[in-house]
């Protein structure tokens, strides 16, 4: 399915199920501030959020830069703003079968 014919979806981080923040993570290794982009919303109101692709569809999960900061900082996670390497080794396993992480171009960035 081309990007453009997805649905996207506005959604907060806490309502994402654990596998997405999981999948998300190994996306984003280093954090989510830097990968925020700014949209106007059907309200008119200007929102960041993450931006995350599966195949079926696109994610755009709302945080500002502060809440972005507090995710990591408060996920155990995460050390010194980077995913812990034996975490991202088992969610590398875990999800190794999932196409749509391998295809997003921010995932293996290093």
């Amino acid at each position: 399915m081309d990007r453009k014919d997805k649905p996207k979806v506005i959604q907060s981080y806490e309502k994402l199920s654990k596998e997405l923040r999981e999948q998300i993570k190994l996306v984003y290794p280093e954090g989510y501030i830097q990968h925020l982009i700014e949209f106007t919303n059907a309200k008119g109101e200007l929102v960041s959020a993450l931006p995350f692709e599966t195949d079926e569809k696109v994610y755009l999960i709302k945080m500002s830069d502060i809440k972005a900061q507090e995710i990591i900082e408060l996920d155990d996670d995460y050390e010194d703003g980077s995913l812990k390497k034996s975490v991202r080794e088992k969610y590398e396993d875990e999800y190794s079968d999932v196409d749509y992480l391998s295809e997003n171009e921010n995932y293996n960035e290093e």
